[in-house]
């Protein structure tokens, strides 16, 4: 089995591909249990055909369909994943592989039937046509939710409220939408939207326009590269465009319009963008304004799992920051339950990716936000103010009656009268524009702007909401009026939601706190190793040190958090504390009181085990990103103690074959070889008293994939073995009176390597003309050059992988007590078993015998 991900998860620093292909499967476990609401609601045959889908069919037409599944995929467990490519892949994964499950069944049928169809994963769902007698044979089967429209019948704005006119081309000031959500303050800091991008899903873009070209992630300067920065559902018709198309192309000037208002800046006088530093991407979900669930579907998709044009090698790690989504979907255009894509717009969001819907233009009545998506929970809906910030009298105002109870919206207000962004007519028009279709983008921009400066935010959906909503300015004025039994002087309201967006004061109010503090018996003495959960705004876990001290940093302020502690044989006061965290938290302590029984061994528990594989191979105490990570792919078998064992042998190996170890631990065991070949009458070349001193020291300070990791590992291995050939041993094997050839062939010798003869004399040359080897830094770079050599690494791979399993988990030499005859039997015992098994640790079951062992397990007492 191999893995879809091209690369490793950025901040789970363990990982070459060797592990990647050995842990693929741990990411594809998935629960069956439907997370829409509208799915989990029992209704005969009759309730699941939508009325436009009966009506069209009276005559046995065959109409364009979308058939939703009953069965959907459970992604929780995504919200407590911090590394990003990690949710992302997780979601992905996990949707794909239950898609393909449980679409089986009824895409056999289909096939049966003869009819055409395709199939959908970011929501469980299928595209097809059909007559009134296949509908009634689908509506019969019990993996099939509903069946509603596919057919387009609607624009994207009513023209009575969409109003656009010419604007002038260069207006000498930053648009008054962009002042008016503060983005300018945010830029003075420093912060414009780096490092984030924006997904456009509407009409089209027409990306060489001058405020757009520059900010495409497909334009580096010189080529473009439309590969997973494009995608085009609309697959006939499409206007101007055509179907199909390889390059962003705009059929209406909608969707133009609308990223310039999040991203578009000439670098001239044209600043029409509130992140100008972000970049974006996006889908077509509109033939020339009309879209059907299954477009709008398939650029939701495209989002979680951007591919390339051919629509292949789907990337979940390139996904999107922030969905732009300026449209909705009536019941004219198939959303006649309202709940059609519900699921997508959760799912998208589980994928960490921020959603932000317009409201809608349906003003001035109560209860207008009524079409997808801005109807739904997972979106952050907006509404439209104009220069005065009064809210339009078109913007839908709430409360969204698909819930019960009833659901306040929007949830914000944004400009959307009269604003000025780029058209698709050239690539300097502009025009300006009113509806809330303009005041999305608005929102989408100060998301882009708050997650560039405010890193600790990014992805974290819930925060990022609580947060623009408790900073929202209330100062909206508005004709009076009560929704739902909320006067709009109240905040928030179903009027204005909770106010206008306001970039400055969500940054000036989300400085990241930290939340600490320590674990101590009631003596005072520290315990380590207790897990430590956090819940509320984040959910996270970390584990204390040797010190019992415990961390969780960057944390949004103004929410509520839970700290938890818990450890097999021990009971803690108090059980857990809950507080509003508005700045650092330095006190939160427990007090861990000893159970007078043993009751297990803490090694069994997940996150004990993971830490102390941090400790026993890395030398260090874990990262919050990899401790979560790894200690969540054996806790999330639940009680499957089959899945336990397996992961926790991948999780155990996962240690030695990780880019860390590789290149610490495993380069002192080859610099060791290459010095001075095996210890006499053993198989190895270090011992432990040695080896652990030495790893420790390559390995000060390096947290792969965390910081400026790279140049301090490069230090450190140079500061090694520069030491390393001024110790009395090496100096004494290797008298600074050899010639750099003599000084060489030995090292290979030692190695057992042949070089190349290119590679013998360019690591000769290390010490130029010199006829000696007096020089301490040619002596240290030709060492090194020989133990990274790939032929001996490729070459000690096997013996250093059995080697460290006593290093790692024995804490001793193999040859030392309690070893049976004080030899090497148990070490070329196993070293014979993985040869035998072809480097397959799982069939020898090499780290299997290690962990279960009682010498490792005796470590552990309490």
């Amino acid at each position: 089995m191999t893995s879809r991900n091209p690369r490793s998860h950025s901040r789970i620093y363990l990982y070459s591909g060797i592990l990647m292909i050995c842990l693929v499967g741990l990411m594809q476990s998935v629960t069956t249990t439907s997370s829409s609401r509208s799915l989990n609601q029992k209704v005969n045959t009759s309730e699941k055909v939508g009325a436009p889908v009966l009506a069209a069919t009276a005559n046995d037409n065959i109409v364009p369909i979308v058939i939703l599944l009953s069965d959907q995929a459970d992604l929780s467990a995504a919200y407590s994943i911090q590394d990003e490519d990690a949710r992302g892949w997780f979601v992905y994964n996990t949707l794909t592989s239950h898609a393909a499950r449980t679409q089986a069944g009824l895409q056999d049928f289909l096939q049966s039937r003869g009819g055409a169809f395709q199939s959908f994963w970011a929501a469980n769902m299928i595209a097809a046509t059909a007559n009134r007698q296949l509908i009634e044979a689908l509506a019969a089967r019990p993996d099939v939710a509903r069946i509603d429209s596919n057919t387009p019948t609607r624009w994207v704005e009513e023209p009575i409220v969409e109003k656009s006119g010419v604007a002038p081309e260069s207006p000498a000031a930053i648009e008054w939408g962009v002042q008016n959500v503060n983005a300018p303050a945010l830029w003075t800091l420093g912060f414009n939207g780096t490092g984030m991008v924006i997904g456009g899903l509407d009409t089209g873009i027409r990306w060489t326009h001058n405020v757009l070209k520059p900010k495409y992630r497909g334009w580096n300067g010189s080529v473009a590269d439309h590969n997973y920065n494009w995608r085009d559902a609309i697959h006939s018709g499409g206007g101007v465009c055509g179907p199909n198309t390889v390059a962003p192309c705009d059929d209406s000037g909608h969707g133009t319009h609308t990223v310039g208002t999040v991203v578009g800046d000439d670098g001239g006088t044209n600043q029409v963008g509130v992140a100008p530093g972000a970049k974006w991407m996006g889908c077509r979900n509109m033939n020339q304004g009309d879209g059907t669930p299954a477009t709008y579907t398939e650029c939701f998709q495209f989002a979680i799992a951007p591919t390339n044009l051919a629509g292949n090698n789907p990337n979940p790690s390139l996904r999107p920051h922030v969905l732009n989504n300026s449209w909705g979907c009536p019941a004219s255009e198939g959303c006649t339950s309202r709940a059609e894509l519900e699921t997508i717009v959760n799912n998208t969001q589980a994928a960490g990716i921020f959603v932000a819907v317009s409201a809608g233009n349906g003003g001035p009545g109560c209860a207008t936000v009524a079409d997808p998506a801005s109807i739904y929970s997972a979106s952050f809906s907006v509404g439209a103010i104009d220069s005065s910030n009064t809210l339009a009298g078109f913007s839908s105002r709430g409360p969204s009656t698909f819930y019960a109870p009833n659901l306040l919206k929007p949830n914000i207000s944004a400009p959307g009268v009269n604003v000025r962004s780029a058209t698709r007519n050239s690539d300097n028009a502009f025009s300006s524009s009113s509806g809330t279709s303009m005041a999305g983008p608005h929102v989408a921009g100060v998301v882009a702007l708050i997650w560039s400066a405010r890193p600790h935010l990014v992805r974290n959906i819930a925060a990022t909401r609580t947060l623009l909503q408790n900073t929202a300015n209330p100062m909206v004025s508005v004709v009076p009026q009560t929704c739902a039994g909320i006067s709009s002087s109240q905040i928030p309201n179903n009027s204005f939601g909770y106010g206008r967006v306001d970039a400055l004061a969500a940054f000036n109010a989300s400085a990241p706190a930290t939340i600490s503090g320590t674990v101590t018996a009631p003596d005072g003495s520290p315990v380590a190793g207790v897990t430590v959960r956090l819940s509320g705004a984040t959910t996270t876990k970390t584990i204390t040190d040797n010190n019992g001290f415990y961390h969780f940093d960057n944390l949004a302020t103004q929410s509520s958090y839970t700290v938890t502690p818990e450890r097999v044989n021990y009971t803690f006061s108090p059980g857990n504390l809950s507080f509003a965290l508005n700045g650092n938290r330095t006190d939160a302590a427990f007090t861990a009181t000893p159970d007078a029984t043993i009751s297990a061994n803490p090694i069994d528990t997940a996150e004990y085990f993971v830490r102390q594989h941090y400790l026993d191979f890395l030398g260090r105490e874990p990262d919050s990103s990899g401790f979560n990570f790894w200690s969540d792919q054996v806790t999330s078998c639940g009680a499957d103690a089959g899945c336990i064992e397996r992961r926790r042998i991948n999780v155990s190996a996962a240690y030695f074959l990780s880019v860390e170890f590789q290149e610490t631990g495993y380069l002192v065991y080859r610099i060791y070889k290459s010095a001075y070949g095996n210890i006499s009458g053993a198989p190895v070349p270090v011992r432990f008293d040695e080896f652990l001193p030495d790893t420790q020291q390559i390995g000060q300070g390096v947290v792969v994939g965390v910081g400026n990791w790279q140049t301090q590992l490069e230090n450190n291995k140079q500061a090694f073995a520069a030491a390393f050939v001024a110790r009395s041993r090496f100096t004494t094997a290797f008298p600074t009176s050899r010639s750099p050839t003599e000084f060489v062939d030995a090292l290979y010798a030692n190695a057992v390597v042949t070089p190349s003869a290119v590679e013998r004399n360019s690591v000769i040359a290390e010490f130029g003309s010199a006829t000696t080897t007096t020089d301490t830094a040619a002596r240290a770079r030709a060492l090194r050059r020989v133990a990274e050599n790939a032929a001996l690494a490729q070459q000690e791979f096997s013996r250093a992988f059995v080697l460290m399993q006593y290093f790692g988990y024995l804490r001793r030499n193999p040859n030392d007590p309690p070893e049976p005859g004080l030899n090497f039997d148990g070490y070329n015992f196993w070293l014979n078993k993985l040869i035998q098994f072809n480097g397959n640790y799982i069939d020898a079951e090499m780290v299997k015998a290690f962990i279960t062992s009682s010498e490792y397990r005796v470590r552990f007492p309490r």
